[in-house]
């Protein structure tokens, strides 16, 4: 999971922004999931910046809506 920065939005369509945002949720569910039923963090740090990375989508397509 890389980094997700403004620039890089801006080089995305509506569609491929979409389809960004339902991956990231579906990982984070899985992620929340592994969690919930003990198995051990692949990466601490992940679930913040998947987090973070989601909140920069949304916030992108509001400012551009």
């Amino acid at each position: 999971m890389a980094v997700l920065r403004f620039k890089d939005l801006k080089k995305m369509g509506p569609k491929e922004l979409d389809e960004k945002l339902r991956e990231l949720r579906l990982e984070l569910a899985k992620e929340r999931g592994n969690i919930a039923i003990g198995a051990s963090v692949s990466s601490p740090g992940k679930i913040r910046e998947i987090r973070k990375a989601i909140a920069r989508i949304l916030t992108y397509k509001r400012q551009n809506a």
